[in-house]
């Protein structure tokens, strides 16, 4: 656990992640007192597009990650919010129990809109007393309150539910009676914590409960991208790009679909399959940093790549057939490695441009997050392939994200409020190199021009 004692009310965000839980608590000016984490079972994934997990991992991770974190402090914890991987669903029992494993955000077997109905034909569903069909998140506020919860409408998204028309619009199939009864916005009241979890947790019973959203949506409110023209990236193993709105914009073949903010705007982005993970593919880990001063030094690279690990992309176009391109061949690594940074940006070059066209401007900075957020001289690439600054937001992760929402109504009187007083404002851009725009410009115009004569991109020029 890291942080320190406080004495000043404080919240819990909880993130349902992957490979662990982790949690945050944090006073009502974005102070951080405490964090934990505990590992979950390893995802399932024998063959391609089969991702599952046990489930029952869940809930004594949150319990014990809850407990390590209250321990360390003195201040009161004033609400808990849940948040966790966008797709991911499980069913359970009345008990609230997993009934088999739960079908990760990544299972490629359905869409995740058939996936409930996908889960309750097999074995273990047809054996078990199947009460619920829930989204992880919605087992965990369960867990916590003791009572079937409502879901929001950030995790309900993928699931069939649309919050523009303020239903689900998928038929739903047997799963549409076991499924939440009621979806709100993020940060609405779900109840309070029951003496059974306050007993696991170290937390107080009768503590409120709210409504989280989708890792991705938290992260970008603990971002501060929450407004009109604001936007983050977030450059972890994928390129992710989330910003606001005021109208909502959804382009498939972009790989662009929008999540509802609770003040009504929209929250437009999509996800794309570059970013950390082409580095990690190509170059050893601990010969990062060598080469990241060295290609600092090089300047632009005299060739161009998109660096794609496998065949296939979502965004900023949706193509399938989308592969590695290399147009010229690297003079030796640091080239290769200046190369896919470049590259990379390219990518989220060509993301915004696309989100302009629709109608979702990014205003300067742009905010970053993620372990490639700390790279300078990746950084100072982004900017000058941006034409605009590049700012890292200092608090951009899901924990932290859920903290904000679950000080909506309690520490703060509304959302707004609570992200002006808990997100600070990033700071000491990476401005962009006027020397080498001109040159960067040049090897993006080749680039788009080379997914264009291949006919990746599926919408107009």
């Amino acid at each position: 656990m890291a942080g320190s004692s406080s004495t000043d009310a404080l919240v819990a965000g909880v993130d349902l992640a992957t490979a662990d839980v982790r949690v945050a608590l944090v006073d009502g000016r974005g102070r951080v007192a405490a964090r934990a984490q505990a590992s979950l079972a390893p995802p399932h994934r024998p063959a391609p597009g089969i991702s599952e997990q046990d489930a029952r991992s869940w809930w004594p991770a949150v319990a014990r990650a809850l407990r390590e974190a209250a321990s360390g402090v003195t201040g009161p914890v004033v609400a808990v919010a849940v948040s966790a991987t966008s797709g991911t669903v499980v069913l359970a029992d009345a008990r609230f129990e997993p009934v088999g494993p739960a079908l990760l955000y990544d299972d490629g077997r359905v869409p995740a809109t058939e996936r409930w109905d996908w889960l309750l034909a097999q074995p273990d569903a047809a054996t078990g007393a199947v009460a619920h069909a829930w989204h992880a998140s919605d087992l965990i506020v369960g867990r916590l309150t003791g009572h079937p919860p409502p879901t929001d409408w950030g995790h309900a998204l993928k699931t069939g539910y649309d919050p523009g028309e303020g239903r689900w619009t998928r038929p739903g199939g047997p799963a549409a009676a076991l499924r939440p009864a009621e979806v709100l916005p993020p940060g609405s009241p779900a109840g309070t914590l029951s003496a059974a979890a306050a007993a696991a947790t170290g937390l107080t019973e009768g503590c409120p409960v709210r409504l989280g959203t989708t890792d991705a949506g938290a992260a970008q409110l603990a971002a501060g991208a929450d407004r009109p023209g604001r936007f983050v990236t977030v450059l972890g193993t994928t390129l992710v790009v989330k910003g606001a709105s005021e109208d909502r914009i959804d382009d498939p073949a972009s790989g662009i679909y929008s999540h509802r903010h609770p003040g009504g705007w929209w929250l437009p982005g999509g996800a794309s399959n570059v970013g950390g993970g082409s580095l990690r593919a190509g170059f050893a880990e601990d010969d990062l940093g060598r080469l990241d001063r060295e290609a600092a030094r090089r300047g632009p690279a005299g060739v161009v790549c998109y660096p794609l690990v496998r065949p296939g992309e979502r965004f900023p176009f949706a193509c399938a057939d989308a592969c590695e391109l290399w147009i010229g061949a690297p003079a030796d690594a640091v080239e290769r490695y200046r190369a896919v940074l470049e590259g990379v940006a390219f990518v989220e070059r060509l993301g915004y441009e696309r989100l302009a066209t629709l109608g979702a401007t990014a205003t300067p900075p742009v905010r970053t997050a993620g372990g490639g957020s700390a790279s300078a001289v990746w950084s100072s690439i982004r900017a000058t392939v941006l034409g605009m600054p590049v700012a890292r937001a200092p608090s951009a992760d899901t924990a932290f994200g859920a903290c904000v929402l679950a000080a909506t109504g309690t520490l703060h009187g509304s959302l707004d409020a609570a992200s002006d007083a808990m997100v600070p404002e990033p700071a000491d851009p990476a401005e962009p190199v006027a020397a080498d725009r001109d040159r960067m410009d040049d090897s993006y115009g080749r680039l788009v021009e080379a997914v264009r004569e291949r006919g990746w991109v599926g919408w107009p020029a």
